[in-house]
């Protein structure tokens, strides 16, 4: 699927828009935009803080960071 459709797909699976999953991750909008644009990929500080939301919400995260380290952004 890739990183861009996974992380979207865990942000709509907990009702939230791109501005609040920002905010509750510790990033702002413009970051989870070009993230699921495939844009930009996460640095580990925010993939921490994703990993930390997904066990808060009780949501898998292992697809998300298997994606996550296979994804290559494309210039």
């Amino acid at each position: 699927m890739g990183f861009p459709n996974e992380l979207k797909r865990i942000r709509q699976r907990s009702f939230l828009t791109q501005q609040e999953f920002a905010k509750v991750i510790g990033v702002a909008f413009s970051t989870v935009n070009r993230w699921e644009s495939g844009r930009a990929k996460p640095n580990l500080k925010a993939m921490k803080s994703i990993n930390t939301f997904c066990l808060d919400n009780n949501i898998p995260y292992e697809v998300l960071e298997e994606s996550w380290l296979d994804y290559k952004i494309e210039k």
